[in-house]
């Protein structure tokens, strides 16, 4: 399965309480760090509702 390095471009404050949530289950703490993640729906769902805060590539 391929994986995705997701990457925090935007700060998460003033943001809404659900979408911090999401980007802190995805493992994403500080601006400018990357994660990798297997690619899954669930996953993408996740990316999906926050992808305006972050930097998606397929690796």
């Amino acid at each position: 399965m391929a994986k995705l390095k997701v990457t925090l471009n935007k700060s998460l404050i003033g943001r809404k309480k659900d979408h911090i949530a999401t980007v802190t289950a995805l493992g994403l703490k500080k601006i400018g760090k990357t994660v990798e993640h297997e690619d899954t729906p669930q996953i993408r769902g996740m990316i999906k509702k926050v992808e305006y805060l972050l930097k998606v590539e397929e690796v």
